[in-house]
């Protein structure tokens, strides 16, 4: 894998949006590219729909607190 991220990406990224099936194929977009989930996703609901975050790194070992 590169030490950097393809297309002038950068190596921290937080993908937000719907929960939906959209929002799935860009995590796992990323990560065949070779990014990795850093930490936990997170939820919430903005009254119509709901919102997800999911934050990824480039080159990522572990995130804090984990082993």
């Amino acid at each position: 894998m590169s030490s950097e991220p393809p297309d002038g990406l950068p190596r921290y990224r937080l993908l937000t949006g719907m929960d939906d099936a959209a929002f799935c194929h860009r995590v796992s977009d990323a990560l065949a590219l070779g990014y990795q989930l850093y930490g936990s996703p997170a939820a919430t609901f903005n009254g119509n729909n709901v919102v997800v975050a999911q934050a990824i790194l480039w080159g990522a070992r572990t995130a804090p607190g984990e082993s």
